[in-house]
């Protein structure tokens, strides 16, 4: 079992930036591939960005690649979520995932373990 809790997020004028943490419970933290997602008011959850159980490989959405940064400390037990040049379509509840299988993947039913989530809101 693992529990997830993200922290960071906020409220931030657009271009401006924002770091949410994810910190993990547990001892197989590195056994996990680790995803962030985030879902807007009336639409569905979407993938943000993914990474490998050792990092050494990182996966982005098309829409905040080249904007968002995700990295992992195994020995913290953490995964981070650097976002910069935030945008109002941004906005949205954001939450991070772990799967057990150790792959990234963009499918939210591909991850075993989820966050509360923490809400992130881009202004104008």
């Amino acid at each position: 079992q693992v529990q997830l809790v993200e922290s960071g997020g906020g409220l931030v004028q657009a271009g401006g930036s924002l770091r949410l943490s994810c910190a993990a419970s547990g001892r197989t933290f590195s056994s996990y591939a680790m995803g962030w997602f985030r879902q807007a008011p009336g639409k569905e959850r979407e993938f943000v960005a993914g990474i490998s159980r050792s990092g050494g490989s990182t996966y982005y959405a098309d829409s905040v690649k080249g904007r968002f940064t995700i990295s992992r400390d195994n020995a913290k037990n953490t995964v981070y979520l650097q976002m910069n040049s935030l945008k109002p379509e941004d906005t949205a509840v954001y939450y991070c995932a772990a799967g057990r299988l150790g792959i990234v993947t963009t499918t939210p039913s591909s991850y075993d373990y989820w966050g509360q989530g923490t809400q992130v809101t881009v202004s104008s």
